[in-house]
């Protein structure tokens, strides 16, 4: 945030103007103050930086030595001047000055949350761990010089502030800066040592010392804090030091000490995680601060009224600390003790874990854990065979859902180990595991995000209908009152993100907006079980359910379709329940093999990170309408939002394209519908397995492609997928050249009015697409195509009568007859026809189709069977047709056209007939 600069003036000595600019900060004034005021008035020359009354120690030593070398001015110095500017640095509170105008141009510089803003501020906020941060920043695009000494100073207040840049509050803003003062600004570090690490003064030693004996831990929110208290009879200055020695001795989750001092009580606060926010805990002592560090002063209060203030605001303040129920993998894979370690490697190259519990079979309790480590281990020395309790890790190691995080990461340091089972501790059930990335993830989250992950669950209201919306509730109260979790993956959550920039009036998205996937369902995934949420949603609502217990599916048909979005878009019919499961492959390219995991893993086995998105589906409180409402966590274990940010395809991992080679043309098929690019090592992988498509199965290559056809824009597609060189991997005769995007074009308009009759047509069927692709292909190119794709009896004909037409076009092109012209179509479909009419330029042969669909095909002659039988006393049989054949073609050739020409023709056939039998028989 840059820091105005319309405080500047024109001003000579104190001494001879009656106006002035003037700079404060808080009283006892540590480095990160001082600093800020002669960074501020470096800044504006023309101000003062006033030097408070009060200040720490280390930097009352650190003034008094190098005094001179600054230009603080005194309170005593002001005079009767008046001051109408005023810059506060490092805190908001207006200081009490006499020369003070009522209402002042007022300039906050801080890096502490303001409660409230004084009426007419000018307000500089940073969310730097040191204020002086955001000054040294200005001066260094202001290109302004600093001695070595102002460095050092800016130094002290940067490290000072965050711990020697180790707190949590650190950002890189203020590494940069310090950095900067080191290299430029030729900053002295012993000299910033020597300050920083003052010894207590013998005052602070003894209240240290009383603290210590006062000290006591108390459990909020399961989070253990811990609370001084003590009396003295004198000042004790800079008790913030004291209570940095006790933090730093005792580690808890917070620190708050209240110190009898004379006529008031001293309040310090000291807080390490995010769920304790001291600065809001402090005001309520009437003091204040930032949510890691904070402070208060009451009076009238004794030290008893004090701390019983302190405990009613934590009670209030403090949140729940995480448990280990809350970040474990749910379901844990276990081994036995006298299982190979041939059997453990393979179980964790399938399931792609580091390690596994390992459970008495007879029991089923905890009797070690086996690594990847030890594996290795045991491989290298061929020993394969051996059983994996000779190197496993051998104890009764876990911890409950109900445990803190601290119980686990004392298990892995002490025991050495990556992953620790969660036991249930009434039954003993092993119920899941956390391992080391669990608790990394953890606190990444917990970090600070310049870009934190957006709030999902206003656009799942804008864009789902309510009666999908509440269905949804549903469903998540079910699974939250059963321990289960309930997700929406994958793509519908990945076009959600992208459709955040989209105007809600539209019903397609906007020209700048990427498009969208054309389907209109949702995957749900539960990590649980899927089959027991589907039958409870079926009780209470009704419908029918289907179910597959050994892939852990169930298909829940609702009793009437309801609409999928606001604007009644499609309607949805059913909601599919998928167990959270992962899989693995016992080969390239085979079909996976599955079985029950968490969502991470189950997240882990798909296509693309941009894929890997979930949507964690929880029931919210009502609305003030009284509406129950449903709130939208976003989980992304895969980095998939920054792939998306940057337009990036990106798999999972090096053997993606092995394991399922048709991933290929899903990276094309998205390529195309986002407009994104594949990531360079991905396209690399993808390069290095195009050989493995020849193997892939008939079926799933044809799925595939019918997908591809469903897209919304199907040619853009085909082109991106040609352009991997996918296509001619598949077989060399698919190719995508000008005369086929011109034929598809066509295929994607409406249907010309003459073929309207062809009540099949849709320009996203499969054969359509076929019909044109293998169009030009001589029969036996087209049989290998056709027999690669194990096209069925129907879709094979089709595309040889296309064929067909194609090489009679010069016949259809010459035929002057109706008879010529039916005679060499008769045999073909409306949809063969459709296919030639799009695929063939030539005029004069699309007019003789379009003739003969639209006139031709429909004569017929009054005369029937029935009407040969009863009129003509005629047996049915093969005469029937040669009579109903001849009657047909007289009339295409205007030789007939009337009932009375045709019972003569008939008789006349007849009379042939009876001559011709005549002459046999002589």
């Amino acid at each position: 945030m840059l820091i105005p600069s319309l405080f500047r003036h024109h001003a000579s000595r104190i001494t001879h103007h009656a106006i002035m600019h003037l700079i404060t900060t808080h009283a006892n004034a540590d480095f990160d103050a001082i600093a800020s005021l002669i960074a501020a008035h470096r800044l504006y020359p023309d101000a003062f930086p006033l030097l408070p009354n009060t200040l720490n120690r280390n930097v009352r030593d650190f003034i008094t030595l190098h005094e001179n070398q600054f230009p603080f001015v005194q309170n005593h110095e002001l005079g009767r001047q008046v001051v109408n500017r005023l810059t506060l640095v490092d805190t908001h509170h207006l200081p009490r000055l006499k020369q003070l105008t009522p209402n002042p141009l007022l300039h906050i510089i801080d890096h502490h949350e303001l409660h409230e803003t004084p009426p007419g501020a000018i307000v500089s906020l940073t969310d730097t761990g040191a204020n002086v941060t955001l000054l040294v920043e200005q001066i260094r695009a202001q290109k302004i010089r600093l001695s070595s000494l102002e460095s050092t100073l800016f130094l002290l207040g940067i490290y000072e502030d965050t711990g020697s840049l180790t707190y949590a509050n650190t950002t890189p803003r203020d590494l940069y800066a310090a950095g900067w003062l080191l290299a430029d600004g030729r900053g002295q570090l012993d000299l910033v040592h020597e300050y920083l690490n003052y010894a207590m003064s013998p005052a602070q030693i003894a209240l240290y010392d009383q603290l210590v004996g006062a000290l006591e831990t108390v459990l909020i929110q399961r989070q253990a804090i811990m609370i001084g208290t003590a009396a003295v009879d004198h000042h004790v200055p800079e008790i913030s030091n004291v209570a940095h020695r006790l933090r730093d001795l005792y580690s808890p989750a917070a620190l708050f000490i209240l110190v009898k001092m004379h006529d008031h009580i001293q309040l310090v606060a000291r807080s390490t995680t995010d769920e304790i926010d001291v600065g809001e805990v402090a005001g309520q002592l009437g003091g204040g601060g930032h949510p890691r560090a904070a402070a208060a002063s009451t009076r009238h209060k004794t030290l008893p009224e004090a701390k019983e203030t302190l405990l009613k605001a934590l009670h209030t303040i403090v949140q729940p600390a995480v448990m280990v129920g809350q970040i474990m993998s749910k379901g844990a894979r276990t081994l036995a003790p006298k299982d190979t370690i041939r059997h453990a490697a393979q179980m964790m190259d399938w399931y792609g874990h580091e390690g596994f519990p390992v459970t008495d079979p007879e029991h089923g309790n905890i009797v070690g854990i086996l690594s990847r480590r030890e594996v290795d281990k045991a491989r290298r020395h061929k020993l394969d065979g051996a059983p994996i309790h000779q190197f496993m890790t051998k104890g009764e190691f876990f911890v409950n859902p109900n445990d803190g995080l601290e119980t686990v990461r004392n298990i892995m340091v002490e025991q050495r180990i990556g992953q620790v089972p969660v036991v249930d501790p009434t039954t003993n059930q092993l119920l899941g595991i956390v391992t080391r990335t669990d608790l990394i993830s953890l606190r990444r989250l917990s970090e600070p995000d310049e870009n934190p992950p957006p709030d999902l669950s206003k656009p799942l209201t804008q864009r789902l209908s309510t009666s999908l919306l509440d269905l949804l509730y549903e469903a998540s109260k079910q699974a939250t009152a059963h321990d289960d979790n309930l997700y929406i993956v994958g793509g519908f959550v990945r076009d959600l993100l992208i459709m955040l920039n989209t105007p809600l009036d539209q019903t397609e998205p906007a020209p700048t907006a990427l498009p969208i996937s054309p389907r209109l369902d949702l995957d749900l995934v539960v990590e649980g079980d899927a089959i027991a949420l589907g039958n409870r949603l079926q009780n209470d609502h009704g419908g029918r359910i289907y179910s597959h217990r050994r892939f852990g599916t169930a298909k829940w048909l609702l009793p009437e379709p309801i609409p999928f979005d606001p604007h009644g878009k499609g309607m949805l019919g059913s909601f599919d329940f998928v167990t959270a499961r992962t899989e693995f492959y016992r080969h390239p390219s085979a079909l996976p093999e599955v079985s029950r995991g968490s969502i991470r893993l189950d997240l882990h086995r798909r296509d693309f990170t941009i894929n890997t998105l979930a949507l964690q589906l929880l029931p919210a409180r009502p609305t003030t309408s009284g509406k129950p409402a449903l709130r939208g966590e976003l989980l992304d274990f895969y980095n998939g939002q920054a792939d998306l940010a940057h337009g990036l395809i990106r798999v999972l991992h090096s053997l993606s394209f092995v394991e399922d080679p048709t991933r290929m043309l899903r990276a094309g098929r998205l390529m195309a519908r986002l407009g994104f690019e594949l990531e360079s090592r991905t396209r690399e992988l993808l390069t290095d397995a195009l050989d493995l498509l020849p193997r892939v199965s008939a079926e799933r290559i044809y799925h595939e492609l019918e997908l591809v056809f469903q897209e919304t824009s199907p040619i853009e597609a085909l082109k991106q997928i040609d352009r991997l060189d996918i296509l001619s991997h598949i077989h060399p005769a698919l190719i995508i050249d000008d005369w086929l995007v011109k034929s598809l074009t066509r295929l994607q308009q409406p249907p010309p009015t003459e073929f309207a009759e062809v009540a099949s047509f849709s320009p996203a069927e499969s054969i359509y697409y076929l019909g044109l692709w293998l169009f030009r292909l001589p029969p036996p190119v087209q049989a290998e195509v056709m027999e690669r794709l194990n096209l069925n009896q129907k879709d094979r004909t089709l595309i040889n009568q296309t064929a067909t037409i194609r090489d009679q076009a010069n016949e259809i092109s010459a035929a002057t007859q109706p008879t010529t012209l039916y005679h060499l179509l008769a045999y073909s479909s409306a949809q063969a026809r459709l296919i030639a009419w799009l695929g063939i330029p030539n005029k004069t042969i699309r007019r003789q189709l379009v003739w003969y669909q639209t006139e031709l095909q429909h004569v017929k002659p009054i005369i029937n069977g029935d009407y040969l039988k009863t009129e003509f006393q005629l047996k049915p049989g093969p005469i029937y047709r040669q009579i109903l054949h001849r009657l047909r073609d007289a009339r295409l050739d205007g030789q007939i056209s009337t009932l009375a020409e045709e019972h003569a023709l008939v008789t006349e056939m007849i009379g042939l007939l009876v001559d011709s039998l005549r002459v046999i028989r002589q």
